[in-house]
């Protein structure tokens, strides 16, 4: 199946930043491709089938921000493994949670990025 077919039926997160060029540069860390856009005001990265949007807002607070989104995945280990080799810090902004397995039958972690964004990155378990 490919990648469009793929991305038919889907929701796809716009999250703030407040400067597109330093979050398309921290996801790029983290192993995603910057799609297109306009490096001014919107940016589309993508990592395999996961696909984040970005918009331009300068005014946001990475303190205060409540946006978020939730990434479910099949090869979340190797994820979080990916991850942690950026030596993102537990505590603060940008900032990496551990991996645990959830009582909702999720195995997760989460990332905070630098504009406050917060993406959790969960697989089934089974």
């Amino acid at each position: 199946m490919s990648r469009r077919n793929m991305l038919q039926n889907c929701a796809i997160p716009i999250l703030p930043s407040q400067n597109l060029s330093e979050t398309i540069a921290f996801y790029r860390k983290l192993g995603f491709a910057y799609v297109s856009g306009s490096p001014e005001t919107y940016a589309i990265l993508c990592r395999d089938t996961i696909e984040l949007h970005f918009s331009l807002f300068p005014e946001i607070v990475p303190g205060e921000s409540y946006a978020a989104c939730y990434l479910r995945v099949t090869n979340v280990d190797e994820l979080f493994q990916e991850f942690m080799l950026q030596s993102l810090p537990a505590k603060g902004i940008p900032r990496i949670g551990h991996l645990d397995d959830k009582p909702w039958g999720m195995r997760e972690f989460y990332v905070v990025d630098p504009d406050g964004n917060l993406l959790k990155i969960g697989q089934r378990l089974n």
